[in-house]
């Protein structure tokens, strides 16, 4: 699948790392045993036991050959200290309509809006990127709802 160029902070190249460490090394080794006591409950192929444990092999298997896809083809980027403008890695703090919102602007592979880490790619990520404190960025969400934003601190 092409996709456009992966993007990742150096925070994220080290998170996924660590868990394709733990996915090659102790989630492996866990599972392989899963289906090795399984396979001793005898016939295999009305065997839950050892098609749940297959199943999540397949699963795993997966994730470590994205993870491992992630790594080889992303663009580690290193945030400027001293940036007065968002760029990728920074947190911007934003007034919206008296509320004050908080996001992390990562890569699409690290991104996770539930914590406030958002896309650069994504529509308020994309507006706000070179972007100054005190600046108004305007820009739609995915609902076609208007977004207005006053950025006040960028920290990186």
């Amino acid at each position: 699948m092409a996709e456009k160029d992966c993007i990742l902070t150096q925070e994220g190249k080290a998170k996924l790392e660590e868990e394709l460490h733990h996915l090659e090394t102790v989630k492996r080794s866990e599972i392989g045993e899963r289906i090795k006591i399984a396979r001793e409950f005898g016939d295999i192929s009305e065997n839950s036991e050892y098609d749940d444990a297959k199943n999540e092999q397949g699963m795993m298997e997966a994730r470590i050959a994205e993870i491992s896809r992630i790594l080889s083809e992303a663009t580690v980027v290193n945030t400027p200290k001293r940036s007065t403008k968002v760029n990728v890695g920074s947190t911007v703090t934003v007034d919206m309509d008296g509320s004050e919102r908080i996001f992390s602007i990562v890569g699409g592979a690290e991104s996770d809006a539930t914590v406030g880490k958002i896309s650069n790619e994504s529509p308020v990520g994309s507006a706000l990127l070179g972007k100054k404190k005190g600046d108004v960025v305007e820009t739609f969400g995915p609902t076609g709802k208007k977004i207005v934003m006053t950025i006040t601190k960028i920290e990186h």
